[in-house]
Order: C-alpha cells, then sequence, then structure tokens
C-alpha cells in the first residue's frame, strides 16, 4: 500500500490521481498506524513551512514520518514535502524543520528585477547522479515548479539533482538511502512525471 501523507497540505488529490493514472492505488491519510505500515510513503504539498511543521506536530505524524524513513521504506517527498525535511527553512520567519536531511532552505532573492518569484513554471533538472527514480527520464529534462523558497542540500552526496533560477543553483532532487525528494511537482510535469512516479513504485529503496 501507497500512502500520501496528509497534513492539511494541498495537492494531495493530485497526487492520488497521478497514481491512478498509472493502474495503482495509493491511499491519502493522516492515520499515523496506516503510515508505519505501508509499504511506500509519498510526502507532498503545497502551502508554507511554518504551517505544514504546525500540522505535522498537532497530527502526531512527525515520529511515523522518522520511523518510516529509519525502517528503510521508499520514501519520496514533493515540494514543501521536500523543503520540511531540511533542518530549518528561512519561512514565516525562520521554521525548524523535521532535520532529517542537513540542509537549509532560502529565500529566492534575485538581483534582476524582472525575475518571477515565485518560481512557478518549467524548468530543467541537471542530473548529478543517477538515481532509480529517473531511470528512463532524459538528463535536462524539464519538471513543473511552484515555489518562492529553495532548498540547499549541506552534503554534496545528497544532491541528486539541481536547477538554476533567480542567480542561484538549488538542489532540485535530494536524497539519501531510501528517501528521495523533489522540488518539482511530479504530478503537474506530465509523461515524465508519471514516468518519476512509475520508477518509485517499482523502487526497492536501495541506491
Amino acid at each position: 500500500m501507497i500512502a500520501i501523507v496528509d497534513y492539511k497540505a494541498g495537492n494531495l488529490t493530485s497526487v492520488q490521481l497521478a497514481f491512478a493514472a498509472l493502474g495503482i492505488e495509493a491511499h491519502v491519510t493522516r492515520d499515523p498506524h496506516l503510515i508505519r505500515h505501508a509499504e511506500r510513503i509519498v510526502f507532498p504539498g503545497v502551502g508554507a513551512a511554518g504551517a505544514s511543521m504546525n500540522n505535522l506536530r498537532d497530527l502526531n505524524l512527525v515520529d511515523p514520518i522518522a520511523e518510516v524513513i529509519a525502517a528503510g521504506k521508499p520514501f519520496l517527498g514533493i515540494c514543501v514535502g521536500m523543503q520540511i525535511l531540511f533542518e530549518h527553512s528561512e519561512e514565516d520567519g525562520g521554521t525548524d524543520c523535521l532535520g532529517i536531511l542537513p540542509g537549509q532552505v532560502e529565500r529566492f532573492r534575485p538581483t534582476d528585477p524582472f525575475c518571477k518569484i515565485p518560481h512557478m513554471g518549467w524548468n530543467a533538472v541537471r542530473f548529478v547522479r543517477p538515481h532509480p527514480l529517473l531511470d528512463g527520464i532524459e538528463p535536462e529534462s524539464e519538471f513543473y515548479f511552484v515555489h518562492s523558497y529553495c532548498s540547499r542540500a549541506a552534503e554534496a552526496a545528497h544532491v541528486i539533482g539541481e536547477t538554476d533560477y533567480a542567480d542561484v543553483t538549488f538542489t532540485s532532487i535530494a536524497g539519501r538511502g531510501n528517501l528521495v525528494a523533489t522540488q518539482f511537482h511530479p504530478e503537474r510535469s506530465g509523461r515524465i512525471g508519471l514516468q518519476l512516479y512509475e520508477n518509485f513504485t517499482k523502487w526497492d529503496g536501495q541506491c
């Protein structure tokens, strides 16, 4: 069973429908028991870091997330669900996050006044190293982004993909072991996004 973690974030149904398009059943849930016993976990989100962390704590989901990652189950974070895996975000006046991946989340500060924030639309992802989630996807493929803050992984070994925008190069795919996370939205990225989700359903969590 694939569990889609419901922590009152947006876009959960879109993720569920993407799996349904592949003929794969995925359950949106905020039940800690179901999350702990799922075979695979997807941790998506649209929203702000501060509210997301408050919701995770209120729903008693912080420990289940840490436990399934520690147990070696395939785990995929998306967008805000990626950002709050890091240690700290500048969003909402500064937010302490889950600290599962070392690194920080910073606001885009472009010097070009014509550079639009949020970063919204299609942009290329440069693959830094191979990963099973990227099987069958061409390097420099474009995915769909919507975000005003960007992640910087502290350890180079955790960077799987990078993207350039607003005068910075940021971590757009991060991961270690059974954990992988994307800043872009696969469910809004057409065929290649569905390919990534299909790869996730076949991944054994080893990398």
